[in-house]
């Protein structure tokens, strides 16, 4: 390898301890997500507001993975840093962990005072400890009245982002319904980027299952990985056919850990549609969905060699590269080897762009790497 490659990521991760909930009152704070895992370590079960799934750890044979799912900066801002100077990333988007479930939540009270002292926790934590930390707000899914007031109120702490599952609660509408048309409207007025990211559905299972296990038997494994990144695709083609994202042409959203070919793809399919079945295609929208979708809609990936194509051969501008820190599927212990592979011989250009250039454009006051 020649020389280090910086960029910048659309997709981490950050662990929220117990004390994060200390603020609020015992009878709240019990009810917050929290994560046991069994003793044998196979399976941890998470509780949010007295539901409850598990879900599959990494076997104990896999020590490297253990490892990574350990890092002290998992949940220590110094040595979080200190991993990304090592790998290489400047800045990076900074999802949730626990947090990402927060569609499960029951009670409208106490997601909103739960949503209220997260966000405190983060800017303390992430948003006040460096800029090269773009950490994802987290609003009410289920009082959008509410999720208004969340989203305003961390914009004016600092926030630049805020994170929604790809499927609100069943106690709301699906995001196309009108109901929702205040929020979207808040989200391009204040400049807050929409971020999804895979695998945030809201979760039916019991107790006694494991999700993510959506297929057993032969090639189970990685269908069920795959099949996870399927929930980005549904929420994309929603918020561009439904017009949201026509409506609020400065609205931006990013997506994450979905990968980025499958967007050439899903624009001439809901093109044809838009095309071919004009009858019945409403509402009637600006321009073509595909235009839509290629001008508001940014797509984050890690290992993907048909990455840089998508970009080059099909057009597609807004790729994204993200490491997934520190998660199995990320690049951490190996991101430069990885940023290599993809872009030794690659034009300067399309390297800056993937790298650099699509997160400057929805967060462009974080830089791109350390002076020289």
């Amino acid at each position: 390898m020649q020389g280090k490659i910086w960029a910048n990521s659309g997709d981490s991760h950050f662990i929220e301890p117990d004390e994060a909930w200390k603020s609020l009152p015992p009878a709240l704070a019990e009810r917050m997500p929290r994560s046991v895992k069994d003793a044998d370590g196979r399976n941890e079960t998470v509780t949010i507001d007295g539901q409850s799934f598990r879900r599959r750890m990494p076997s104990p044979k896999q020590q490297e993975f253990l490892e990574m799912a350990r890092r002290p900066g998992l949940g220590d801002v110094a040595a979080r840093l200190a991993d990304l100077d090592n790998e290489g990333i400047w800045a990076e988007v900074v999802y949730p962990s626990l947090g990402m479930w927060n569609s499960m939540y029951r009670d409208p009270v106490l997601v909103r005072e739960a949503m209220r002292v997260s966000n405190d926790w983060v800017k303390e934590q992430l948003v006040d400890a460096s800029t090269r930390l773009v950490p994802t707000a987290q609003v009410s899914m289920l009082s959008i009245t509410d999720a208004i007031e969340e989203l305003e109120r961390t914009r004016q702490m600092g926030f630049k982002c805020v994170f929604m599952p790809c499927e609100p609660p069943k106690a709301l509408p699906h995001y196309n319904d009108e109901s929702w048309e205040p929020f979207w409207a808040a989200c391009e007025r204040t400049g807050m980027v929409l971020a999804f990211h895979i695998g945030t559905e809201p979760i039916d299972h019991q107790a006694g299952e494991v999700i993510g296990v959506a297929f057993r038997g032969a090639g189970g494994a990685v269908i069920n990985h795959t099949h996870a990144a399927i929930s980005v695709l549904r929420v994309t083609m929603l918020m561009v056919a439904s017009g949201v994202l026509d409506r609020h042409p400065d609205l931006k959203m990013l997506v994450s850990e979905s990968g980025a070919s499958w967007v050439p793809f899903l624009g001439d399919r809901m093109d044809e549609a838009y095309r071919q079945h004009g009858e019945w295609s409403y509402p009637k929208l600006s321009s073509s969905p595909k235009e839509i979708l290629y001008r508001q809609v940014y797509a984050s990936f890690q290992h993907d060699v048909t990455a840089i194509p998508t970009m080059t051969a099909m057009g597609y501008q807004n790729v994204m590269w993200g490491s997934d820190y520190p998660h199995l599927e990320g690049t951490f212990g190996h991101t430069q080897e990885t940023l290599h592979e993809l872009f030794d011989g690659v034009d300067d250009a399309v390297r800056r762009r993937i790298t650099t250039g699509s997160f400057l454009e929805l967060f462009p006051d974080v830089g791109v790497g350390p002076p020289d």
